[in-house]
């Protein structure tokens, strides 16, 4: 059996396919018993879809690989923090555990922007444990949206200059 630091390593391979294809690099795998039982990565972009997120690719990959919606047996591996939607629907799917790479400040629906521990009226409440291999999974977006802003700055003073 691997150690979290060796899955989270794979959630940031996945993360990386995510990049390489110009998406927000976020990597997930969902682990049951021990073995990965599927992987997933951003795909918004690519889909033209809302909820491509890679949490929502790996648990529909783990739903169908099992044929069951209910993973309540299986831990999930994630490099950010999961948005409202990615937890509601870890939530739904039962996931036994959350294991994230860095906290989400804008987003984050397990522990940051909303603390999932203090909603008392949920059936279920899967374990959360961050910061795993935070600084790689911090610096993986880091380095992706300054390269984001450095592209658009680029396109504004091109623009600039065309018009004068």
């Amino acid at each position: 059996m691997k150690t979290h630091e060796e899955y989270m390593e794979l959630a940031l391979e996945e993360a990386r396919k995510a990049e390489e294809i110009d998406e927000v690099p976020v990597g997930c795998v969902i682990v049951c018993d021990g073995e990965v039982i599927s992987r997933g990565h951003n795909l918004k972009e690519q889909l033209n879809q809302a909820y491509a997120h890679a949490e929502m690719m790996a648990i529909q990959k783990a739903a169908e690989i099992k044929g069951n919606w209910c993973l309540n047996d299986c831990d999930l591996y994630v490099t950010l923090e999961p948005c409202m939607m990615c937890t509601g629907v870890i939530n739904l799917s039962r996931i036994r555990t959350v294991y994230y790479g860095t906290q989400d400040p804008k987003g984050g629906c397990l522990e940051t922007v909303i603390d999932l521990k203090k909603i008392n009226r949920l059936n279920h409440y899967p374990n959360i444990v961050g910061n795993i291999l935070q600084t790689e999974c911090s610096e993986i977006l880091t380095k992706y949206f300054h390269k984001k802003r450095e592209i658009t700055k680029e396109k504004k003073q091109k623009n600039k200059a065309n018009i004068q």
